[in-house]
């Protein structure tokens, strides 16, 4: 009888879950349950979904094994440019959404060329369009804001998708948020066990049933409060639906077709890439690309949450991208990490900053904390893998 292969505990991918709750407790304890209010939980997805974005697009950075420097500039040009053509021009705002995309893609094209075909260095290209675009920023907005917009195009980042209110207790429920929630539980039930299967069938190692209910119940307590926070407040806000569609996209991208194989595979080793007939060139071309359209849309939701532009929008936005990535998970040395992993550590750190602000912690020395934190998770990456490979 053959017997079954099982790995052991697999601290990266559950640990960041178990770190999130942790986390989120500490802060609860420490501001007298101030982060558990349902306003609170609405401003921590709101406030964190153009980071959940730009991180989704670093993710495919981080596992070729680099990163982009530059997606915060990118971020202040397209918020820019749509601040511009709404004030000034006063046009459309979708000519204006048009535009900021257009112009995202096109830097994303500017540095994949760069790097793919001049073989200039990721870190050097990405660190010359951060510069080139900060400084765009400033002579496009003349060291000026932008605004205020109006209403339409704030229910982009400000808005909440339609509620249907039902008593509850004292107070009332959004039954759309407790059905998406339920939704999201039964999808990703059925995830878990259609990926056990596809195991079985190729006698792959198997995770012990016990750590597979376990991070099953972790996810699901974390949906059911999160959703039933916001049932509880103004119900599920409009970021959110696009967080929820991205997000979505590229998890199948990463693990179901042959580009993100491709991206894996150019992360892990380059040469054997090249040698199994990728393009590796191709590979790195349209992950940077890909990276300034997502840009492009953090920049509309991020001046669309602000009701304007400023030449300020987006600083520090590639630190908090990268440090997500990391922090979820993926593997320094590029070929390892997953689009679940930079989401979860995109909230890790948006968990940090509010508790943090809410606490009244300075911004000083809120740097530091993030910073060793994220310090600590690359030094727990690196030290796990020399100990592998004693």
């Amino acid at each position: 009888m053959e017997q079954k292969k099982t790995v052991n505990l697999d601290m990266k991918q559950y640990g960041m879950f178990l770190a999130l709750v942790a986390i989120y407790v500490i802060f609860a304890i420490m501001t007298g349950g101030k982060n558990l209010s349902p306003m609170n939980i609405n401003n921590l997805v709101m406030q964190n979904g153009y980071v959940v974005i730009l991180a989704v697009g670093m993710l495919l950075c981080v596992l070729t094994g680099n990163v982009d420097l530059g997606v915060g500039s990118v971020v202040a040009v397209c918020g820019s440019v749509v601040g511009i053509m709404l004030i000034d021009y006063k046009m459309n705002m979708w000519v204006a959404i048009l535009a900021a995309l257009v112009i995202g893609l096109l830097v994303g094209m500017f540095a994949g060329f760069f790097i793919a075909y001049l073989n200039i260095p990721p870190f050097v290209t990405t660190l010359a369009t951060m510069l080139m675009g900060r400084g765009l920023t400033y002579t496009l907005l003349q060291a000026q804001t932008k605004g205020p917009f109006e209403a339409d195009y704030n229910f982009i980042g400000a808005g909440f998708l339609p509620t249907v209110k039902i008593p509850f207790g004292a107070g009332t429920l959004d039954l759309v948020s407790i059905v998406v929630a339920i939704v999201a539980v039964v999808l990703m039930i059925f995830s878990e066990i259609k990926s056990i299967k596809i195991k079985k069938k190729y006698n792959f190692a198997l995770n012990p049933l016990w750590q597979v209910v376990a991070k099953l119940i972790v996810m699901g307590f974390i949906i059911g409060f999160v959703f039933f926070k916001l049932a509880s407040a103004n119900g599920l806000p409009f970021q959110l639906l696009i967080m929820g569609v991205i997000v979505g996209i590229y998890a199948f991208i990463t693990e179901h077709t042959v580009a993100g194989r491709q991206i894996y595979a150019l992360g892990g080793n380059r040469k054997a890439a090249n040698l199994s007939g990728i393009d590796t060139n191709k590979v790195f071309f349209w992950v940077y690309t890909n990276m300034g359209l997502l840009s492009a849309v953090a920049g509309i939701v991020l001046c669309s949450r602000n009701g304007s532009s400023t030449p300020k929008a987006g600083d520090g936005f590639e630190m908090d991208a990268i440090a997500s990535c990391y922090i979820g998970g993926a593997a320094v040395a590029g070929g390892a990490g997953t689009i679940t992993g930079a989401v979860v550590g995109a909230f890790i750190m948006g968990i940090l900053n509010n508790g943090m602000s809410l606490y009244g912690w300075s911004t000083d020395i809120q740097k530091i904390v993030k910073g060793a934190v994220l310090l600590g998770a690359v030094t727990v990456d690196v030290l796990s893998k020399r100990k592998k490979g004693k």
